[in-house]
C-alpha cells in the first residue's frame, strides 16, 4: 500500500523531480526493503563476480551514487550506478525525462548529466560490501579525446569499484555511437584495457552495446569485444526506434527504455550468445518487468540481468519480486541453476 500511494504521489510530479524524490525516499529509511534475496538456485557468478541472484540494477538510476546503502538492501544482486564522467557537466536542458504510462515506458536525453568522477568515486569508497557495485564509464560532451575519457574515469573509479561498463551506446552525447564501430572500438577498448591492467585489483570490464545494430554491425563488435580482452556484454541499452507507441511524448527526442524495447532488445541478445558462443558473458537488460521477462532473457542467453524503467511503475519492490519469481521458474523448468538455463531458449529468438 505504501509503494502504491508512493508511486501514485510521483507519477503526478515532473519525471525528473520525481526521479529525484524516490532517491531521497530511499536514502530516508522510510522505504520498506527486503534485504538480500537469495536462495541455491539463484546463485551465480558473472565474470568472476558472485552474486546472490542474476537481477541487477542498470546504469541511469543513481547516477552519482547517493543512494548505494538503501539501493543493496532493495533485493539485487548486483548495483550498477553513472554514467561518470572525469568532469563533472549538467547534460542536457530540462526537460528531458519522459514518462511514456501509456506504453509503460520512458524517453531520456539526460546527456551524461554528473557531478563528475572524483565526487563518485568518493562515494563508492564508502559502499556496501554485500553486493557487487560497478560503475558505468562515459565521455565528456566537449571532450577533445572521448577514447581516452573512458581509461580516466577507469583509472580513477577502478580501485573503488567492482566492475566497470564502457557506455558507447547512449544516443544522447552526439557521435558517441560511432565509437562501436570495430576500428574506433578497438581503439578505445584497447587504452581501457591498458589502464585496467595498471589497477592493483584488476577488475571485470563490460562493454554497453546499442540495440539498433545490424547483424553485420553486431558481429563486428563482438569480434573486437573477444579479441580486446572483455569480460562480458551488455545488451542492450536505449533505442531510436518509435515503433508502435501510443504516448503523446512518442516524438521526443531520446532514448526509448521500457517495454516497448523488450523484443528488439532480447533478439539483440540472442543473436549475440550466437555469435560469441559463450566466449563471453552477457547482461540482458532491456523491457524487463517481470519474472518471466527475466527469464526469458536468461533463456535467450544472458547469464544476468538489469533493470531501471520498470522501477517507475512498479515500484522498488520489483527487484525482489522478479528474483523469487525467477527462482520458482527455474524450479518448475528442472534447473538447479541458473547457469543451467542460460541460452536454453536462445533458438527461439533467432
Amino acid at each position: 500500500m505504501i509503494e502504491t500511494v508512493g508511486l501514485a504521489a510521483l507519477h503526478r510530479l515532473d519525471p525528473e523531480t520525481a526521479h529525484g524524490l524516490s532517491l531521497s525516499a530511499l536514502r530516508s529509511g522510510l522505504v520498506p526493503l527486503p534485504g538480500a534475496i537469495t536462495s541455491p538456485r539463484l546463485r551465480t557468478t558473472l565474470a568472476g563476480l558472485d552474486l546472490a541472484n542474476p537481477v541487477g540494477l542498470a546504469a541511469g538510476y543513481d547516477k552519482n551514487a547517493v543512494a548505494l546503502a538503501p539501493l543493496a538492501r532493495a533485493g539485487f544482486g548486483f548495483l550498477e550506478v553513472g554514467a561518470a564522467t572525469p568532469r563533472p557537466q549538467p547534460g542536457n536542458p530540462r526537460p528531458r525525462l519522459f514518462r511514456l504510462s501509456e506504453d509503460r515506458a520512458a524517453i531520456n536525453r539526460f546527456g551524461f548529466n554528473n557531478e563528475g568522477m572524483e565526487a563518485i568515486a568518493a562515494r563508492l569508497v564508502d559502499r556496501p560490501r554485500t553486493l557487487p557495485i560497478g560503475l558505468n564509464l562515459g565521455a565528456n560532451k566537449d571532450s577533445a579525446d572521448r577514447a581516452a575519457d573512458f581509461a580516466r574515469v577507469l583509472t580513477i573509479c577502478g580501485p573503488v569499484a567492482d566492475f566497470v561498463t564502457v557506455n558507447v551506446s547512449s544516443p544522447n552525447t552526439e557521435k558517441l555511437r560511432d565509437l562501436q564501430g570495430p576500428a574506433a572500438l578497438a581503439a578505445l577498448l584497447a587504452g581501457v584495457m591498458e589502464a585496467r591492467a595498471s589497477l592493483v585489483r584488476p577488475i571485470p570490464v563490460f562493454l554497453k552495446i546499442a540495440p539498433d545494430l545490424t547483424a553485420d554491425e553486431l558481429a563486428g563488435i563482438a569480434e573486437v569485444a573477444i579479441a580486446s580482452g572483455l569480460s562480458g556484454i551488455i545488451a542492450t541499452n536505449t533505442t531510436l526506434s518509435r515503433d508502435g507507441l501510443k504516448s503523446s511524448h512518442r516524438g521526443e527526442t531520446g532514448g526509448l527504455s521500457g517495454a516497448p524495447l523488450f523484443e528488439k532488445s532480447t533478439r539483440i541478445l540472442a543473436l549475440l550468445s550466437q555469435l560469441t558462443e559463450g566466449r563471453l558473458p552477457l547482461i540482458g537488460v532491456g523491457g524487463i518487468g517481470s519474472a518471466e521477462q527475466a527469464y526469458q532473457k536468461i533463456r535467450a542467453g544472458a547469464a544476468a540481468v538489469q533493470l531501471y524503467t520498470a522501477l517507475v511503475y512498479e515500484g522498488i519492490s520489483l527487484p525482489s519480486r522478479i528474483a523469487r519469481g525467477l527462482d520458482a521458474l527455474l524450479a518448475r523448468d528442472g534447473f538447479a541453476a541458473v547457469a543451467d538455463a542460460v541460452g536454453s531458449g536462445r533458438a527461439d529468438w533467432l
